[in-house]
């Protein structure tokens, strides 16, 4: 049996934890199997462990977002290097780098992004990737730093030839709502040209849902008009995607599915 993954939700956000059930039970009614969630912090972390106990097809990640970073303590970053030794936390994310609003703490932002994939590095594990306004930047770190297992760039916006560079260097790309926005350009074009074998989608809910839910609040069991958007661009039927998708899950995420 295929199925759809969301490879990047922030079900974590306090935006579900009062009726989560029901967004679990539309995950199931969508034929969404798999939910890769992010936790920001010590509070997402410990109540996705406990939804985790119920539903395992709930995997974790935990990581610092760039904007987070300015608040973080020393015991912040040992509490983090603990986590992410966790068998339960596949990948360490979502980190990188955002110029967007703040550009006066970018050395700070370069510094804490090369610390966490080195702390992926060190336990082995894949990293998610976050890079607003510094797609250069980001892509020369992660060059340079060369993580061994690789990664997702996350709600991937840069041009179809940079796309390529990044999946030299082992990253695979992911798109979400924007993908099926009547404007969108670039992400129509690298989708294009990137091989399924290197696509995943996602939803990073609650933010940015995809047509026809546009202008509502995100949730995970919406990734399944992103990919049904992704297979009738890639000229597949669904479940070949779907079948593509899992196996690269496993692969770069070392579960089984």
């Amino acid at each position: 049996m295929t199925y759809w993954i969301d490879t990047h939700s922030h079900f974590a956000d306090e935006a579900f934890q009062d009726d989560f059930l029901s967004y679990i039970h539309r995950c199931e009614e969508a034929n969404v199997g798999r939910v890769l969630v992010m936790c920001m912090n010590r509070t997402e972390w410990e109540t996705m462990i406990g939804w985790k106990k119920e539903y395992d097809w709930l995997d974790l990640a935990c990581g610092y977002h760039p904007e987070d970073l300015q608040k973080l303590t020393e015991e912040d970053w040992k509490w983090l290097e603990e986590v992410v030794s966790d068998p339960r936390c596949v990948a360490i994310g979502e980190i990188g780098l955002d110029y967007h609003w703040d550009t006066s703490y970018n050395d700070l932002q370069k510094a804490c992004f090369i610390k966490q994939l080195q702390l992926a590095d060190t336990v082995n594990k894949p990293v998610l990737i976050h890079a607003r306004d510094a797609m250069q930047d980001t892509y020369d770190i992660l060059k340079a730093q060369n993580v061994k297992k690789g990664g997702i760039m996350h709600c991937y916006g840069g041009s179809a030839e940079m796309a390529r560079e990044f999946v030299k260097i082992g990253y695979h790309l992911a798109f979400g709502g924007p993908l099926t926005f009547k404007n969108s350009v670039k992400p129509k074009e690298t989708v294009a040209d990137t091989a399924m074998e290197n696509l995943f989608i996602e939803t990073d809910c609650p933010y940015m849902a995809p047509v026809p839910m546009r202008g509502k609040q995100n949730e995970s069991s919406y990734v399944h008009y992103v990919g049904e958007f992704m297979a009738q661009m890639k000229n597949v039927d669904e479940e070949t995607l779907q079948k593509i998708q899992m196996e690269q899950y496993e692969l770069l995420f070392g579960v089984k599915l």
